[in-house]
């Protein structure tokens, strides 16, 4: 990275040099770990620069050593008693990819980051780490995120928990969770924001070439990818000139047939068969994506946005938004307007 400039950073992270611990486990993913851990120092930096105290990291293991990632890259650490009687101020719990084997040989660090959760002034996880803070008993009763793949998991295990399949990360009190892997980096954009404001927030993520901080409940993935990712892939191309096209309100099943050569009888059958979804259903939620898009990034009214995204009105678009999200588009973009 290049040298830093010493740009002036709003003085809001007042507090002495804040202890950021990362616990680690074996077969833990490394940039779960390393993703959240560099927003943190590229954070200081800037702090640093602009004579502010910063952050301070420390990678902490059950007894401390060498611990081999999933990947195979070990990372060093310190034991986790180092920190018995330091103040500690953010608590981050990285996930692993065969987390229930992980867990299997993780009691003892779980009772460690029951205690230690009740002293720090925040808890987090990044993906999969979110198991562990379930098994620590601190998100009874509480909505938190994983990766989608293990949202089911997660909810099989720990009942109570309000899982949201849908979020990048969710803060609930002082306990803040996050999806799959990257998330953590978006995570740790908003631990950021939260401490330094978001003048610090943008200076980390413009040196790390990364959005500023997706909003937390964008979903975690795009109607687009998973259609990618399944065998509805062979419509492409028809999902592609669909989102390009969503402001024109004659997306029938005859002229999506037309599109890609078939008859529409045809059309519908295949394509029913391979995505899972009606044509009619497959538009609307693109359509539907396409506005939260909008809502989250841009200063157009909902009026604006129901035509361009080819509701037509902003009443069709609000009943749509309330069946497939159950939420109004004034409410969203409350929410998760940046």
């Amino acid at each position: 990275m290049n040298d830093i400039p010493r740009t002036p950073v709003t003085e809001s992270l007042s507090d002495p040099t804040r202890l950021i611990v990362f616990l680690a486990y074996p077969e833990m993913g490394l940039l779960d770990l390393t993703g959240a851990q560099t927003v943190f120092w590229a954070a200081s930096r800037y702090l640093n620069s602009s004579n502010l105290p910063g952050y301070k990291l420390q990678t902490a293991s059950l007894t401390g050593g060498l611990i081999h990632t999933a990947e195979g890259l070990a990372v060093d650490t310190v034991p986790l008693s180092t920190f018995n009687d330091q103040s500690i101020d953010t608590l981050i719990v990285p996930g692993a990819p065969a987390i229930i084997l992980a867990m299997n040989n993780a009691q003892s660090l779980v009772e460690w980051l029951k205690q230690a959760s009740t002293k720090a002034r925040r808890t987090a996880s990044v993906c999969s780490g979110t198991f562990l803070l379930a098994e620590a008993g601190l998100l009874e009763g509480r909505r938190a995120a994983t990766h989608w793949a293990m949202c089911g998991l997660l909810k099989e295990r720990h009942p109570s928990i309000e899982v949201d399949n849908d979020a990048i990360f969710v803060q609930q009190d002082s306990v803040w969770t996050s999806a799959g892997v990257s998330a953590g980096i978006d995570l740790a954009l908003a631990l950021v924001e939260e401490d330094g404001g978001r003048e610090l927030a943008l200076l980390t993520a413009r040196e790390m070439v990364v959005f500023l901080k997706r909003p937390g409940g964008q979903a975690q993935y795009s109607q687009l990818l998973q259609s990618q990712t399944s065998e509805g892939a062979a419509f492409d191309d028809l999902h592609l000139w669909i989102t390009q096209n969503l402001s024109g309100a004659n997306l029938t099943v005859e002229t999506l047939a037309q599109q890609v050569q078939m008859s529409p009888r045809n059309f519908a059958r295949v394509y029913k068969l391979k995505t899972g979804r009606t044509p009619a259903k497959a538009v609307e939620v693109l359509r539907v994506e396409a506005a939260r898009r909008l809502l989250e990034d841009s200063e157009r009214n909902i009026d604006q946005i129901s035509r361009l995204c080819g509701f037509g009105d902003e009443e069709r678009m609000r009943l749509t938004f309330q069946r497939n999200l159950g939420v109004s588009p004034r409410d969203y973009r409350n929410r998760f307007s940046r």
